[in-house]
């Protein structure tokens, strides 16, 4: 039963403190500079499976943070990063700036984003990661960037255009992302425009640079999300499907905006999800079933 073998794990796991940042330690996770800018030295943390060789060119998955671009913290997914690690997978959690620590614009995050995803490909030979086998996830504003990574062809650093990796991940695992963003309410003024980078609100739009092609997605959304409608997710996904892409959208009915988080609600959601992650994971070949475990 894999509630059984989650809960389990949850019993080993703590709790991090969101709001010290930046971490300082992360706890039984590698930590790498990926990127270097005028601003900071971005960060990632990996946490590897038990018993990890470099030659053992595991699947891995990079987690975003959330906060709008704004804050947050990249300690929200150790949770999630330490499952999936536990589970066979190599789990990525990543710094990228934001506006109110280094007072950047959207369009500088999303260039993070993909140099990190990028970063990762360039080292997997060193990370014992399979360069064709990476997820991108990650929570509201950090689901926003997974999702860019994959669906927008601008914004990358000026400086890795002529890398021979991409930045492109191989599938998508999406917490409450914004999907839509010339939908945003607040998007029609001055003020977005600035903290956005750019008046082409549809290049930053993962909703409007669907085609045919994109790579397998899950995302979780719940029907009570007061920051980002959940329209904006049921809308991205039949768009999806319309252009013949693989796409799912699980609806938690009544749930608010960030209920996925480690801590809420008993972890009865985080549990939830991360069964349909697994789930989600078996069935691309990235992780093995787990065995059938007889609770008596």
């Amino acid at each position: 039963m894999k509630n059984f073998l989650l809960i389990l794990l949850l019993i080993s796991l703590k709790s991090y403190n969101q709001n010290n940042y930046p971490p300082k330690k992360v706890s039984d996770a590698l930590e790498y500079t990926y990127k270097t800018t005028i601003d900071a030295d971005l960060k990632v943390w990996v946490f590897n499976p038990k018993g990890h060789k470099i030659s053992n060119k595991k699947p891995a998955i990079v987690f975003f943070f959330g906060g709008g671009y704004k804050a947050g913290n990249p300690d929200q997914f150790v949770e999630h990063a330490k499952y999936l690690s536990a589970r066979g997978m190599v789990a990525v959690i990543v710094d990228y700036r934001v506006s109110s620590r280094h007072n950047v614009n959207v369009i500088n995050s999303i260039s993070d984003g993909k140099s990190s995803i990028r970063w990762i490909k360039e080292n997997s030979d060193n990370l014992g990661i399979d360069k064709n086998k990476i997820i991108a996830s990650g929570g509201s504003a950090g689901g926003h960037l997974a999702a860019s990574t994959a669906l927008l062809n601008d914004y990358d650093d000026q400086s890795e255009i002529n890398s021979p990796y991409d930045s492109k991940p191989n599938a998508l695992i999406l917490f409450n992302p914004g999907l839509n963003t010339k939908s945003e309410p607040w998007i029609n003024n001055e003020q977005a425009q600035k903290r956005i980078g750019t008046k082409d609100y549809y290049s930053v739009s993962p909703y409007h640079n669907v085609k045919k092609g994109v790579v397998p997605t899950i995302i979780f959304h719940g029907t009570s999300d007061k920051t980002v409608p959940f329209l904006s997710a049921d809308l991205f996904t039949k768009r999806m499907i319309e252009f013949g892409n693989s796409c799912i959208l699980y609806a938690y009915k009544n749930k608010e905006h960030g209920f996925f988080n480690f801590g809420r609600d008993s972890n009865g959601p985080f549990v939830d999800t991360m069964n349909k992650v697994d789930d989600f994971l078996v069935s691309l070949g990235y992780l093995e079933p787990l065995p059938e475990v007889t609770v008596k």
